[in-house]
């Protein structure tokens, strides 16, 4: 199947997005759209690419993100396959609130398991739809930034931007 490949420029570098039927199969800050293929499940994976210089209201969200509304990306369809607990958990990290990062632990306990704190952990490593699905929000108990597949310097900036937004709405 066909899928659509978009590679937007953002102040945190270039965001490609593989996108089908106007769900993302996966996104990330690369320019390099076989960093993304891997994290698709196979059963999801296009076999061909169209690149597209818009990608309507997915592309939009990306915009809206930056531009410091943060909950559009929120309502674009993600389509990833796993197991039960990790589709559930990367569901859970979309109610996560921007702004408001929660820690594994707390992570683990939004999915439905406490003790999971590893296979919480594990959802944010295989999550194939950064920013949609914002695995950026998780962050170790001592509140250091832990792992982003994307880098941390992405991770922080991405952080300080919703710190920002959550502040504004505060003021």
């Amino acid at each position: 199947m066909n899928a659509q490949l978009l590679t937007m420029s953002t102040p945190d570098g270039p965001f490609t997005i593989i996108a089908r039927d106007g769900a993302v199969l996966a996104s990330g800050w690369t320019a390099v759209p076989g960093e993304l293929t891997g994290q698709i499940h196979p059963t999801l994976l296009p076999g061909s690419y169209e690149a597209v210089s818009s990608l309507g209201p997915i592309s939009a969200a990306v915009e809206a993100f930056y531009a410091g509304s943060p909950q559009a990306a929120m309502e674009v369809p993600v389509r990833q396959l796993s197991g039960p607990f990790r589709s559930h958990a990367w569901e859970m990290l979309r109610t996560v609130t921007a702004g408001h990062p929660v820690t594994y632990t707390e992570y683990a306990e939004l999915s439905g398991n406490a003790k999971a704190v590893r296979a919480a952990a594990s959802a944010c490593a295989f999550n194939a739809a950064a920013l949609f699905v914002p695995c950026h929000r998780v962050i170790r108990t001592d509140g250091s930034l832990g792992g982003f597949r994307w880098g941390l310097a992405v991770k922080e900036s991405l952080l300080e931007r919703e710190r920002q937004v959550a502040l504004a709405v505060q003021a």
